[in-house]
C-alpha cells in the first residue's frame, strides 16, 4: 500500500491513463525524476521480499531515459538484494567503476583451449579436423560468434557435410574464408535460395525481432510457403522462435544478421519495404497505434512517404517528450523537420513546421535549460519559420521563451524591445493564449525598466485575462513568476498591504500545484519581496525552505536563494556568516547572475555594509549603477549615497539621496522615496538642517495609508518623532 503513490507515474509511463491526467500540470523534470524514483521504488521492495536479478543487455544502443534509471539504480542497490546485470561493447562508458559493490568481467576472445572445446561441440573430435579447428581458430581469432558463422558458410558451400558426423570434402589449402565476421554473413546470405534471401531481406527491414502477423502482412506468400521459408531460415540458424503472448514472433540470431541482411537491400527495395512495414503496422495495430509510434517513425522515415514520416515522427516525439525522453524527442522532431521540407507548399504545410520548431526549442528547454547555446539556437530558429510562415501564436509563444533567455542574460533593452515585440503580436493574433504570455512579459519588461505604472495596467489585462479564460499558455512557474512582480511593484508604490496579498496569492497558487519547482520559485520570490520589506526572519525562513525544495528534487537556484539567506544573516546579527555564503559568488563575467545581477550588487553591497567594508560596499554599488536595471536605480544612489556619508562625503552623499528621491518620484516608487528620503532627512538633521528634514519626511511619511508595521515606516516615524522634539 505505501507504493500506491507511484501509480500516477507508471499509468502515465505505459500511456493507460483514463480520463483526466492528474499529472498533466506537473513540471516535466519532476515528472521524469518520481518516474524513475517509482520504479526504483518498486524494484527495492520487491527485493525485501525476495533477492532480484534485474537484467539489461547491450547498453551500447540504450536510450537517455534508461540510462538515467540504471544510474539511479546502481546508486541505491549498495545494501539491498539486488544484482543488477548489464552487458555492453567496449565503446559504451558509465560512471559506475568507482563504487565498491561494482565487479566487471572482460569478456575476452576464447583461448585456444576454449575454442577447441567449442569447435569439437561443433565438429566432433575427428583428428583429421584438427589442422580445420587450428585455421578456423586462426582466421577468427577466438570471436565465438565468427568461429560458429565459418562452420555455417562451410556447412552452406559444402566444404563440410554431417553423414553421421563432420566431414571435410575438400583440401584445407582451397578453402575459402572471408576475413570479417560480416564477410561471412554476406557469403551465406548470397548462398540463400533467392526467395529466402528475399525473405530474410525483408525482415532485416522490419526490425531485430518481428511477430508472425506482422509478417504476413508485409510478405505476400501463402502460408505454406512462408512457413517452410522460415523453418529453413531457423535451420540455418539466421533467426529464432521465441515465447510470445497470442502470437508466435521470431528475432535475429544476431544483430550483426540484420545489419548485414539490411546492408544488402538495394535503396529503392529498402524504401518500399518500409513503407510496406509501415502500412501493415496501422492496419494490424489500428486500434492501439499509441503502442507503435515510435516503429510508424522509424519506417516511415526511411520511406519515401514523406507526409506519413513527418506525421508519425512528430507524433512518437510528443509522446516521448510527454514521458520525458527529451533527447528521444529532439531527435524525432528535428527529423521530421529535416523532411516536412520535401513537402508540397501549402498553408497546411507551413503550420506543422511552425508548430515542429516550436516544440522542438521547448524540448531543448526542458532538456538543457533555458541558458545553453542549443536552446538559444533551437528559439531562433523556430521564430524564424514561424515568422516566414505567418504563424502569430507559435511566434508569441516563441518569443516569449527568447524573452526570458535574454532577460536572464542581463540584456534589459533587448528584454524590453522583445516584450513590445511580442504584445504587438499577440494583440494582432488575438488568442487568450497569446495574450496570456504577452501580458506576462509585458508585467515584467516594465518592471525592470521602472515603469511602474505600465507594469500595474498590464498585470491588470493579464489578471483579466485569465479570469475570462481557463489556465494555459504559460509554464506553471510564469503565473507564480508574474504574481510575485506585480507584489514587489505594489510594494515599490508603497501598497504594502497589496504587496503582501499578491505574494501570498502566488505561494498559494504554487502549493496547489503540488509541484516543487513552481513552489521554489515562490519561496525565492517570498524571500526577495521580505528582502524589500526588511524582514530578515522572514526572509531567511522563505530562502531556507526554497533550497531545501532544490536540493530534495535535484534542481537549484543558486546563488539567488544564497543572496536572500545572506542578507537576512547578516541583518540578524551575522555579518560575517553572511559574506562567507556571498564569497565566490560574484566571481567571473557579469553573466553569471545574468538578470540578478543588480540586484544581488545591491545585496553584496549591504551585507559588506553591515560587515563594515564601506569602500568594498563602495566599488559593489558602483558597479551596480552601471546596469541596466532601472527599477533599482533609486534604491542604488539611496546606497551609495549612505556609503559616501560613512566616507565623510557629505556633500557627494546629499546629490545621491537627492537623485534618488527625484528618480523615484518620476517611477512613482513611494517606498523608495520613503526610504531615500529618510537616509536624506537623518543627514539633514546632523548638518543642522532639522526644519527642511522635518517637512520633506512628514509629506512622504503621510502619503502611506498601510503597512505601519514595516521597518521603512518605523524608521520614519522614529525619526520624524525625534526631528519633532
Amino acid at each position: 500500500r505505501a507504493l500506491e503513490d507511484t501509480l500516477p507515474y507508471l499509468f502515465g509511463l505505459l500511456g493507460i491513463i483514463e480520463g483526466d491526467d492528474p499529472l498533466a500540470a506537473m513540471d516535466g523534470q519532476v515528472k521524469r525524476r518520481r518516474t524513475l524514483d517509482a520504479i526504483k521504488r518498486i524494484l527495492l521492495r520487491e527485493s525485501l521480499n525476495q533477492p532480484l536479478m534485474v537484467i539489461f543487455e547491450d547498453l551500447h544502443w540504450v536510450d537517455e531515459e534508461t540510462q538515467a534509471f540504471l544510474n539511479l539504480l546502481a546508486d541505491s542497490i549498495a545494501t539491498a538484494k539486488i544484482l543488477l546485470l548489464v552487458n555492453y561493447r567496449p565503446e559504451y562508458s558509465h560512471q559506475w567503476g568507482s563504487k565498491t559493490y561494482y565487479t566487471q568481467l572482460r569478456l575476452d576472445p576464447l583461448g585456444k583451449e576454449s575454442a577447441d572445446e567449442m569447435l569439437s561441440a561443433l565438429l566432433g573430435d575427428g583428428p583429421e579436423l584438427a589442422p580445420l579447428k587450428k585455421l578456423i581458430t586462426e582466421k577468427t581469432e577466438g570471436n565465438p560468434f565468427f568461429m560458429e558463422e565459418t562452420v555455417q558458410v562451410l556447412l552452406d558451400e559444402g566444404a563440410l557435410v554431417r553423414d553421421g558426423g563432420v566431414k571435410l570434402t575438400k583440401p584445407i589449402a582451397e578453402l575459402k574464408i572471408p576475413p570479417t565476421v560480416q564477410g561471412i554473413l554476406a557469403a551465406r546470405i548470397d548462398r540463400l535460395p533467392a526467395d529466402e534471401k528475399d525473405l530474410l531481406q525483408t525482415l532485416a527491414v522490419v526490425g531485430r525481432e518481428f511477430p508472425l502477423s506482422l509478417i504476413r502482412s508485409v510478405v505476400s506468400k501463402a502460408d505454406d510457403d512462408l512457413n517452410r521459408m522460415l523453418s529453413d531460415l531457423q535451420l540455418g540458424e539466421f533467426i529464432y522462435e521465441q515465447p510470445a503472448v497470442g502470437d508466435t514472433e521470431y528475432t535475429f540470431k544476431h544483430a550483426l544478421t540484420q545489419e548485414v541482411a539490411y546492408g544488402s537491400v538495394l535503396m529503392e527495395r529498402r524504401k518500399i519495404l518500409h513503407d510496406q512495414a509501415g502500412q501493415a503496422i496501422e492496419s494490424l495495430y489500428r486500434e492501439h497505434l499509441d503502442d507503435h509510434l515510435t516503429e510508424l517513425a522509424h519506417h516511415y522515415a526511411r520511406s519515401a512517404n514523406n507526409d506519413k514520416a513527418v506525421t508519425f515522427l512528430s507524433l512518437a516525439g510528443r509522446q516521448a517528450f510527454a514521458r520525458f525522453a527529451y533527447a528521444e524527442s529532439r531527435a524525432q522532431f528535428g527529423d521530421a523537420l529535416q523532411l516536412i521540407a520535401r513537402l508540397p507548399e501549402s498553408p497546411e504545410r507551413d503550420i506543422r513546421e511552425s508548430e515542429l520548431a516550436s516544440v522542438l526549442a521547448l524540448a531543448c528547454w526542458r532538456s538543457h535549460g533555458p541558458d545553453t547555446a542549443e536552446t538559444a539556437d533551437a528559439l531562433l530558429r523556430a521564430s524564424s519559420i514561424a515568422e516566414r510562415t505567418g504563424n502569430l501564436a507559435e511566434l508569441v509563444q516563441v518569443l516569449f521563451l527568447r524573452r526570458v533567455i535574454i532577460a536572464r542574460a542581463g540584456d534589459f533593452e533587448g528584454s524590453s524591445a522583445l516584450g513590445n515585440q511580442l504584445l504587438e503580436l499577440a494583440e494582432l493574433e488575438g488568442s487568450a493564449a497569446s495574450l496570456d504570455y504577452a501580458y506576462n512579459a509585458a508585467v515584467q519588461v516594465r518592471f525592470y525598466e521602472g515603469d511602474l505604472a505600465g507594469a500595474e495596467k498590464h498585470f491588470a489585462l493579464w489578471r483579466n485575462n485569465q479570469n475570462a479564460t481557463s489556465p494555459r499558455g504559460t509554464l506553471s512557474e510564469g503565473t507564480v513568476v508574474v504574481l510575485a512582480i506585480a507584489a514587489s511593484c505594489a510594494w515599490m508604490m508603497g501598497r504594502i498591504d497589496l504587496a503582501r496579498e499578491r505574494m501570498a496569492e502566488a505561494t498559494a497558487y504554487a502549493t496547489a500545484l503540488k509541484e516543487p519547482f513552481p513552489l521554489m520559485i515562490a519561496k525565492w520570490l517570498e524571500a526577495s519581496l521580505n528582502f524589500l520589506l526588511r524582514e530578515p526572519e522572514h526572509a531567511l525562513a522563505a530562502a531556507s525552505q526554497s533550497i531545501a525544495l532544490g536540493e530534495e528534487n535535484w534542481f537549484r537556484l543558486e546563488p539567488l536563494n544564497i543572496m536572500n539567506k545572506a542578507w537576512a544573516l547578516a541583518c540578524l546579527g551575522n555579518p560575517g556568516e553572511g559574506l562567507a555564503l556571498l564569497d565566490g559568488q560574484f566571481s567571473g563575467p557579469a553573466s553569471r547572475l545574468g538578470g540578478s545581477f543588480g540586484s544581488s550588487l545591491l545585496v553584496l553591497a549591504e551585507v559588506q555594509a553591515m560587515a563594515g567594508k564601506y569602500d568594498a560596499a563602495m566599488k559593489s554599488i558602483e558597479t551596480a549603477l552601471s546596469t541596466q536595471q532601472q527599477g533599482l536605480r533609486p534604491e542604488h544612489l539611496r546606497l551609495r549615497g549612505e556609503m559616501r556619508i560613512k566616507l565623510i562625503q557629505a556633500e557627494a552623499a546629499e546629490a545621491d539621496l537627492r537623485e534618488a528621491i527625484a528618480v523615484a518620484q518620476k517611477m512613482g516608487a513611494k517606498s523608495w522615496e520613503l526610504r531615500a528620503t529618510t537616509s536624506l532627512a537623518r543627514l539633514l538633521r546632523d548638518t543642522d538642517r532639522r526644519d527642511e528634514a522635518r517637512a520633506m519626511l512628514t509629506d512622504i511619511y503621510h502619503w502611506f495609508t498601510e503597512g505601519f508595521d514595516t521597518a521603512d515606516l518605523k524608521d520614519a516615524r522614529a525619526l520624524l518623532d525625534g526631528l519633532s522634539n
